[in-house]
């Protein structure tokens, strides 16, 4: 339902796969919190909603992510619930439910959290949440909840 694109009836158009959410879905909100309750996978970003060619993606993270970069994008952390830390080769920064950082292009970073943290993703559509560091922590890519 939420995969590929579709035809509008316009030659050689599509319409992208958040188009049908909001047909579907006109005027409701998202509720994070809803959204959350969904899935209890961490280190898999969901897709819940887009934004032109950017996505917003709820994940929940324990323990420590691998060293990673995104050499094409920047990369923006907002924190819904818990707190968790940005690792980089120079230092890091600590955030709490409230605050946000945005890791820019090529920077690489491991995030980590002691305990259980939501956090509210943003990045352009395609972007893999390991980089080009793969490995057992990649997520499948473009999961919509």
């Amino acid at each position: 339902m939420l995969g590929g694109a579709r035809e509008t009836g316009v030659a050689g158009q599509t319409e992208h796969p958040s188009c049908r959410i909001r047909e579907m879905a006109k005027y409701d909100a998202i509720n994070l919190q809803d959204k959350l309750a969904t899935f209890g996978e961490q280190w898999a970003p969901k897709v819940i909603a887009e934004l032109n060619d950017y996505q917003f993606k709820l994940v929940k993270l324990q323990g420590e992510f691998v060293w990673h970069s995104h050499e094409a994008t920047d990369e923006a952390f907002i924190v819904l619930d818990g707190a968790m830390t940005i690792e980089f080769r120079d230092g890091a920064v600590a955030l709490t439910a409230g605050e946000m950082y945005v890791v820019p292009r090529g920077v690489e970073h491991k995030p980590r959290a002691e305990h259980e943290c939501h956090v509210l993703v943003v990045e352009p559509r395609g972007v893999v949440n390991t980089g080009e560091a793969g490995g057992s922590q990649t997520a499948d890519n473009d999961v919509w909840i």
